[in-house]
């Protein structure tokens, strides 16, 4: 995958987005790409495009990541994200996405040494 510049992305009455920046649309172009199964930290994607930071790509993913394959980007503890724990399980269990267990045997977060992808095809 390389990330290279796409058009805008468009809102549900097809108009786009305010705001959207080049750095914007290419935050949600690898979170796109990202293979189902596997994630990316907040850090991976800065790192990846070799510009900005982890809290930079957690604010384009808070006002944009809506139409992307959001539950894909994440800490990079593989913690969940707050008040999106349920929706995020559930796709990581349709994906076969490795998660760590608690100790009372229910996911509790992403196992990053088995699920992180590299942004390699």
């Amino acid at each position: 995958m390389s990330p290279g510049r796409r058009p805008a992305r468009r809102d549900q009455a097809g108009d786009e987005p305010a705001g959207l920046s080049d750095y914007a649309s290419r935050v949600l172009d690898v979170a796109e790409a990202i293979p189902p199964g596997q994630v990316m930290s907040y850090g991976d994607i800065a790192e990846y495009l070799g510009e900005g930071g982890p809290r930079q790509v957690g604010r384009v993913m808070a006002l944009w990541g809506g139409g992307v394959a959001w539950w894909r980007v994440i800490h990079a503890d593989g913690s969940l994200l707050a008040g999106h724990e349920r929706a995020a399980l559930a796709r990581y269990r349709e994906e076969g996405t490795p998660m760590r267990l608690d100790s009372g045997g229910r996911p509790s977060r992403v196992d990053m040494r088995r699920a992180r992808w590299g942004g390699r095809g």
